[in-house]
């Protein structure tokens, strides 16, 4: 029989013994509580010791605890996805050696969490009608390429072209991602920018709030939806855990499967 390991949630300051329920990660309805030392706690499940998958399932089971726990606790710092520790002294004897690290970044993010923004273009060919109108060489380039009868030379104009309309693109992105930035500087505390997927969606953005400016937040997103509902769309999800905010490697190499 493979031997079970402490799946690792997040941590928590808790004095006492938590249970959490039977919502562990890897489908066999394994209970998650809490293994503490002097005030600290990780929150885990058993887990087979050397047979983690990798799955949509796993990663929506990761989060769904840390909510769970995040709907008990004013503090919660999550741990990267896939943390096995082998034994409970060895997550007894890391929060020892770390406590002080971990009581800090506790104290730092307590009453935080993570709203993430994506935002998308509804119309791109409006968005390339504007590039055009904003930027004279392309007006240039557009012209000679009508112009011209050399198939090579014409070729080479339009890559060009495709170059300057991909860094117009760009900067557009990055304008009006800021622009949102501008409309929430004051209802957040931080945000982070991430990768955008596709030529329409100009942000994708975490943003970390203090518990209590929720309303703020979706009262700010509904106003700009109204004001900009003919040329964005905005879709938003919170309050999550802070993973954009906290990558936190807690264990030895061999722990983390």
């Amino acid at each position: 029989m493979e031997k079970d390991g402490k799946y690792v949630y997040c941590i928590i300051a808790s004095t006492y013994e938590c249970n959490f329920g039977a919502i562990g990660i890897g489908g066999r309805g394994d209970l998650v509580n809490t293994i503490g030392f002097q005030g600290l706690s990780m929150v885990v499940s058993d887990h087979p010791l050397n047979h983690f998958v990798l799955n949509p399932d796993n990663i929506l089971a990761h989060q769904r605890v840390i909510e769970v726990v995040m709907s008990q606790f004013n503090s919660v710092i999550p741990v990267r996805f896939g943390t096995v520790a082998a034994t409970p002294d060895e997550i007894r004897n890391l929060l020892d050696r770390r406590y002080g690290e971990l009581s800090e970044l506790l104290e730092r993010f307590e009453n935080k969490v993570e709203y993430n923004l994506k935002a998308s273009w509804r119309c791109m060919i409006d968005i390339y009608k504007e590039i055009d109108k904003e930027h004279v060489e392309l007006k240039q380039l557009r012209r000679e390429i009508e112009g011209l009868k050399d198939e090579e030379k014409r070729k080479l104009l339009i890559v060009e072209a495709g170059h300057i309309i991909e860094n117009e693109l760009q900067k557009k992105k990055e304008v009006e991602a800021y622009e949102i930035v501008t409309y929430l500087r004051k209802t957040v505390v931080a945000h982070k920018h991430n990768k955008t997927t596709g030529e329409a969606m100009f942000m994708n953005t975490a943003f970390l709030l203090n518990k209590g400016r929720e309303v703020e937040f979706d009262n700010i997103m509904n106003d700009l939806g109204e004001q900009y509902k003919d040329r964005s769309d905005y879709y938003y999800t919170g309050p999550l855990p802070i993973f954009n905010f906290i990558d936190l490697r807690i264990l030895p190499e061999k722990w983390e499967l």
